[in-house]
């Protein structure tokens, strides 16, 4: 059974503010859409999904929860269209895709991001028969599951095998931008680190700040930022930076006896990065696409969910991949760990 749990309000009010970007999307679609009454009729389930920037194909969270919507599609039947948002784009860009689904007959309707916290905040209410997700963030509106994860121990257990994987002690963190969300990374992974080895280091840089997302979709910023910290003889680099994580483990691939650390899927899987998997010691995955099969099923059943759902480390809602068997002679730790924090021994930190 998923744990619901409630999050602070000042966590949702600093995430809902930290996104104002991203723009008018493209489609992707099996269904051009219908009314309600002509979907109910049919007795046909119809998915909205609204993806962050770099949608299906950015080899991270979007595609997470690309895989979901696909499970969807197989295993029960669902008709689908995709949107995506583009760099530049307005929160009324948002808003107008949310509502564009809901209006043409497809429910649920999925934001996938934080940055649709405000954009289904305001469209929700205008729907009140349809229902939508909200992945990574928290809306009060009754019509609305929103799906979050526990990000921060998934990266502590990330932060156990860098300590144990390292020949000298010296990490380093890249986050795409400098956001509370993406702080639950760097500080679940500090003090993974930190609590293995007390004497290593770990640096952490973001790649932009404020309003500037581009730290989400930029390969470049993330190879350079990388780079720096392989010069400062840093030999592993954990990047929660969606597309821009690429470039991080490209530049890490590059140095001999560097390891690179993924993010939201199994990136050592990912055929775009194929040529880079022997470097990729493992990938801290968030299954997205749980909480998107999850919604779509409920609806499907006509028992719709709603409110706060938690994935977490106990669930298997975040976990560490062992694509390439990297983490072999260290799996006994990381089972030691993992156990540790489900019981409530260790206390996992969600800002630095």
């Amino acid at each position: 059974m998923r744990r619901v749990s409630k999050i602070t309000a000042a966590c949702i009010a600093t995430a809902a503010l930290a996104f104002t970007a991203t723009a008018c999307g493209e489609s992707s679609t099996e269904d051009t859409g219908s009314s309600n009454a002509s979907a109910d009729a049919k007795g046909k389930l119809k998915i909205g999904m609204a993806y962050d920037v770099g949608g299906r194909g950015d080899n991270s969270f979007n595609d997470s929860a690309a895989r979901g919507l696909d499970k969807a599609k197989s295993e029960l039947g669902a008709e689908t269209k995709e949107l995506t948002a583009k760099h530049g784009e307005t929160p009324a860009d948002r808003e107008a895709r949310l509502a564009s689904l809901a209006e043409s007959g497809f429910s649920p309707v999925i934001g996938v991001g934080f940055a649709y916290k405000d954009s289904i905040d305001k469209v929700a209410p205008k729907f009140p028969k349809t229902t939508f997700g909200l992945v990574d963030s928290v809306s009060d509106a009754k019509n609305v599951d929103s799906i979050v994860f526990t990000e921060e121990q998934g990266s502590y257990l990330a932060g156990v095998a860098a300590a144990l994987k390292s020949k000298d002690g010296k990490v380093g963190f890249i986050g795409g931008v400098d956001l509370p969300l993406i702080k639950k990374f760097a500080a679940g992974f500090e003090q993974g680190v930190l609590e293995t080895n007390p004497k290593a280091s770990v640096q952490i840089q973001y790649l932009t700040t404020g309003t500037d997302l581009s730290g989400f979709g930029s390969p470049d910023k993330g190879k350079h930022a990388a780079q720096g910290m392989l010069d400062k003889n840093i030999d592993i680099i954990y990047t929660a930076a969606g597309g821009s994580g690429a470039g991080a483990i490209e530049a890490v691939a590059a140095k001999k006896g560097a390891w690179a650390i993924g993010v939201d899927s199994d990136q050592a899987k990912d055929p775009a990065l194929s040529k880079y998997a022997s470097s990729i010691l493992t990938s801290v995955v968030k299954n997205v696409d749980t909480g998107v099969f999850e919604l779509a099923k409920s609806v499907k059943d006509g028992k719709p969910l709603t409110g706060v759902h938690t994935y977490s480390l106990a669930e298997d809602g975040v976990s560490l991949t062992t694509t390439g068997d990297h983490l072999k002679d260290i799996q006994s730790k990381l089972d030691e760990a993992k156990k540790k924090i489900v019981a409530g021994d260790i206390k996992v930190k969600t800002t630095t």
